[in-house]
This record gives C-alpha cells, structure tokens and sequence, in this order.
C-alpha cells in the first residue's frame, strides 16, 4: 500500500488542520467533553507507529481510531479502539500495526458521539535500500521567551521525514523565573503559576504548552521520536536529586515518578513501567539506525561544582588542579551508566555490522569538548549581574587549567564520554550525534586518544536564551571566533539565534542545517539565514 501525497491531499490535511487549530485554546480546554489538544504520532517502525490524541469526557471514554492512506478516509481501515482513561488525564494512544514500509498515512479519532479529532498525517520508516532520509532535530522551547517559530518553519518543511526532540519540552519553573516578568514576551504564559511539583502541576503545564498552536501543528503533521531532559523533571537533574529540588518541595523518587509518567501521558511515546529500560533503536532502511538513550535520571552522578570546590582555599590554582585530577577524572562517574553504555556499544556493532550506513545517536546534551576563551572574562557586560561576571572569571581561569564551561554537559564526565566513544570506535561505526540541552549551534569533531570517533551536531534551541546572554560584550562572529580557536573539536558554532535543526542522510553523507528565525518575539516564520556542515561517510570528520 505504498502510497504518494499528491498537493490536493496535503491541502485537505491543511483544512482539516487549521480549521481545527482555529478554535481558542481556552475554549477547548474548558470543554467538558470533547478531543483537545490536537493529535500526534511517534516512534514508528517499517511496520508500525503511535498515534496519540486527548480526548476529555464524563469518566473513560471509548474511541475509534482510523488510519489511511488519504486524506478522505475513503475506503478507511479501522485501526482499532482505544480508551482514553480519566486516571491518565483523558490520554488514548495506539500503536498500530501492519503498516506498509515508507509510506504516508492519514490518522484521527472518532468519539462514541460521532465527533471526531483533528487528521494527522504521519509515516512508517523505510526498508531496505534508502536513497535519502531528512530529520528535524528541535529542543529546548520555553513557552514565556517567546513563539515557537521554529516548530511553525519545520512544520511547513515539506522534506522532513521525522522530528527528534532532545527534550527540554517544557520547563519547571514559576512565572515569574527564567524568564523573568521583564522578559517574558505577553500572552505567553503558562499553568500553573507555581512551580510544578505534584502530578496536576506536570498535568497542567503540558497542557499550557499543547494549547500552543504551532506545537500542535507539528505534532499533526510530522511523526516524532522523543527523550526527556531535565527540565520536563527539575534543572540539572540526575539519579538522586536536581539542582531545582529541595527537601520542601517531597521526596525526589516522587517526584521522578510523576514527572515521567506525566510525560508518558503527554507526549507520542509508549508507556513502560518506572525503571524499565528507556532505550530505544529505529531501522532507517540501509541507510541509518538511530538510537535514543536517556541520560537525566537513569544513571547520571550528581554534577559537579567547581565554585564548592574552591570554597575556603588559599590557593585557588592548586584547589582547581586537584580538582581537575582527581574529582572530574573519576571513572566511576556515569552519564548513561554501565547498562546503558553495554546496549549502546552493542547495537552500534550490529548496526554496523548489518551494512548500515549511518550510526545516528541522539542524546541530550553536548558531547564535544568546550573550553572557554580566555577573553571571555572580558565579554561580560559592564552592568550584567555579579554572578555572570564571576562566572566568566572562574570559568576563564579553569580553562586555562584545562576545565570546561559546563560540568552538566559530557564535558563533566570525561570517563564516560571516552567510554562511550570507544565503544563507537570498537564498532567501527559512522557516528553521528545528535544533541540540545544547549541553546546554542555547535558542530564537533568527536575524538579519543585513539582517534577520530565520529562527529556531532549540536541544535540550538527553540526559544530559551544561549551563550550570548552570557557573553553580551561580545559580537556572536567574535565569540565564535575565539570558541574556535580555543576548542580544536570545534569546528563551527552560532550563539546567537534561536531555530531548529535538519539532517538529510544520504549513503554518501549527512548534511546538518542549521535554520534561523528572524525573531521569537513575534509570530513569523522568516528566517533570517542558515548554516551548514557536512560529513562523508567513513570519514568521522566533517568536511
């Protein structure tokens, strides 16, 4: 049943779409029966994909789900029923089965009155020989910065295939905090005004967050692959705590529970039990396998902190030595740990040994090594506050002992990273990761002492602010600049706008685009240019 879209098809998902798109938010969300929210898709396979929908009513409600491959549904296969269940806040979702590889289809709902969901459209992977293959790669969207332009551009990008998001898909915090009032562009805001602790606050700030109408529509249109950060928990969160959670605010394992059953609910993803593996593999024809890992709540040790290291020594440079030579180079650390890692370097070896072109990792946070310039302690501007100042100046001096800018990043587990490297190298795989957590565009060289290992794409954010909040005393060319040249992974970065990213896989090599919006303070979906970078197949370098 492999099929084409042809434009008449694609402008009937667009009517079916927008005119779905076009009744207030609010008014559907105060609707006491009815599908709200929209629908999406995820995680399909040659065979098989998700499809998800909310649809609220008096107790559980039975729904019918229907998948085609037009838009008309003529001649529609019934894909199945579904509940959607009050206890999972009126959350139906259905994978569905015997699908045709490569091809497109048309999805929606259908309540027992008759009434029915928005039409999706989504797609099954490829099987066998693959010419081209095009993902969307986006993260960190904080509602209050601004408009979600980017997921509005890569929702009208006819070449994309499918979405990965890095996560970082909402954030935890009160109104009021990152942004703050002064920042926060009007009419974005979000539920509830506190910060989300309990299972009805991670309830109603995915629902703040799905009310927004370009999320929705890309949800509708594209199929997406999905992992967690730590904001969809706490900031900077790790197996036993975050940096965002305090003993007032419950027990952590609580807390972990809910805000992972929360995004379960939520977002196009299968539903596992608490602590079962959240690893995941997706066959891209011949062309690339893409592995999803998660590395927040798993098995990360909790973050270093130079600034607690250094407090109450004499002798700063020797505190930062020891540091750098016996805490940040301990190899009992984990990012992903040992289970995770054993899978990984497993999967990476069949991938390759299968013919798999391309080894494609997305993971959430930056894996190439970064260092801060030491003009950088220069950059901060005269009136930024104390704290950003006195980061720059610490930050400056512990590169010039060879530390790096960020210890949430893999740049605080150097063991793990060079393990998982070389469990990439030991595969002789095609490496290429993918990365968020950031807010910036990076483009790295991956390396062990053993060599090249691969290169990353790093995809800057949807909304929140990067390195140029930091580093406002400097133009972005200058910053770059010295970046580059400070960082011999680094072979190309942009701190300073706000996107999404695309990765169009050939057997060949993999082209990353980096695409920039014009503004997120305003509804537009220009671009104000773009950047690329480039990797041959078995080169593990970019071009």
């Amino acid at each position: 049943m492999t099929i084409n879209i042809d434009r008449r098809q694609l402008m009937a998902l667009g009517t079916f779409g927008l005119g779905a798109l076009s009744v207030p938010a609010s008014a559907a969300l105060m609707s006491a029966k009815g599908f709200t929210h929209g629908v999406a898709s995820g995680e399909p396979s040659q065979g098989s994909v998700l499809l998800w929908t909310r649809h609220v009513g008096n107790g559980d409600t039975k729904l019918t789900a229907e998948i085609s491959p037009n838009a008309e549904f003529s001649g529609a296969p019934i894909a199945g029923e579904v509940t959607a269940l009050a206890d999972r806040d009126h959350i139906a979702k259905i994978t569905v089965q015997d699908l045709d590889p490569d091809s497109w289809y048309f999805y929606r709902f259908i309540a027992p009155d008759g009434s029915k969901s928005q039409v999706g459209r989504t797609r099954t992977l490829p099987e066998g020989a693959t010419a081209q293959f095009n993902i969307g790669v986006v993260g960190c969207s904080n509602l209050p910065f601004g408009y979600f332009n980017a997921y509005a551009h890569a929702a009208q990008n006819s070449a994309l295939d499918l979405m990965v998001h890095t996560g970082d898909y909402i954030y935890e915090y009160p109104a009021g905090t990152y942004p703050s009032r002064e920042q926060a562009v009007a009419g974005r805001s979000v539920d509830p005004i506190s910060e989300i602790v309990q299972l009805a606050d991670y309830r109603l700030r995915y629902a703040a967050y799905r009310k927004d109408p370009d999320l929705q529509r890309l949800h509708q249109v594209l199929p997406m692959i999905a992992m967690w950060d730590d904001h969809e928990f706490a900031n900077d969160a790790y197996t036993d705590g975050a940096q965002n959670h305090d003993a007032s605010e419950g027990d952590w394992e609580v807390r972990k529970r809910i805000a992972e059953r929360v995004y379960r609910e939520w977002m196009p993803v299968s539903d596992r039990d608490y602590g079962s593996p959240r690893w995941s593999e997706y066959q891209i024809g011949d062309l690339a396998t893409l592995f999803l890992t998660e590395s927040r709540i798993s098995a990360r040790s909790k973050q270093l902190d130079l600034g607690e290291a250094l407090k109450g020594q004499e002798d700063i440079q020797k505190a930062i030595a020891n540091f750098r030579d016996t805490a940040w180079q301990d190899p009992a650390r984990e990012m992903i740990g040992g289970e995770q890692q054993a899978w990984l370097a497993s999967a990476m070896r069949k991938s390759k040994a299968t013919g798999t072109k391309w080894q494609v990792w997305s993971q959430q946070c930056v894996m190439g090594e970064l260092q801060l310039p030491q003009e950088a302690a220069n950059w901060v501007a005269p009136d930024a506050p104390a704290y950003a100042k006195q980061r720059l100046a610490v930050g400056a001096l512990a590169a010039k002992m060879g530390l790096p800018i960020n210890f949430d990043s893999w740049d605080g587990y150097p063991k793990a990273r060079e393990r998982a490297l070389k469990g990439a190298q030991a595969a002789d795989a095609d490496l290429i990761v993918l990365s968020g957590d950031s807010h910036n565009g990076w483009a790295f060289n991956l390396a062990t002492e053993d060599g090249q290992a691969g290169v990353e794409f790093g995809g800057h954010s949807v909304t929140s602010p990067g390195l140029e909040s930091y580093l406002s005393g400097a133009t972005p060319d200058v910053a770059a600049k010295a970046l580059r040249e400070t960082n011999g992974q680094l072979q190309w970065t942009d701190t300073s706008n706000r996107g999404y990213m695309t990765v169009a896989l050939t057997p060949e090599k993999a082209t990353s685009t980096w695409h920039f919006l014009d503004t997120i303070r305003a509804k537009s979906t220009a671009l104000r240019g773009s950047a690329s970078q480039t990797v041959l197949r078995g080169a593990n370098r970019l071009t």
